[in-house]
């Protein structure tokens, strides 16, 4: 997947880690619809399936280095969470947390994440 399913840059690793590491730089989430179309693309439900694939990737990739997850940046527009695979691909338990997937309990879970993900970006040299 690293170099792109068929080209598609939706499925490049490299680049939508690219993208991830310089929107944590910047201390900002992504959204679905807006990291698509920094990929080229619109948004529909099959292309976002395969972006989910590929930050799922990213995101084991990182932790065998120690870097915080990325995915956690990429939210939903209607609510600035992540959407629902996500949530039940584990990472919130392996953080300890049982809690509701949206409201107010939610988004300050995610935004503790996102925090972990900005500060650790920010200490990190560009290239």
């Amino acid at each position: 997947m690293s170099g792109g399913l068929d080209g598609d840059p939706i499925a490049d690793v490299a680049r939508v880690r690219a993208l991830l590491v310089a929107a944590a730089r910047r201390g900002e989430a992504l959204s679905y619809s807006g990291l698509l179309e920094r990929l080229g693309h619109r948004f529909t439900r099959p292309r976002m399936r395969v972006l989910c694939r590929t930050l799922d990737a990213i995101d084991e990739a990182g932790a065998a280095t120690g870097e915080p997850e990325l995915a956690v940046l990429v939210v939903r527009e209607s609510d600035a969470l992540p959407g629902q695979g996500w949530w039940v691909g584990g990472r919130p338990m392996r953080e300890g947390y049982e809690g509701p997937w949206t409201g107010p309990e939610a988004l300050r879970f995610v935004q503790g994440l996102q925090e972990r993900a900005f500060r650790f970006w920010s200490r990190r040299p560009s290239g």
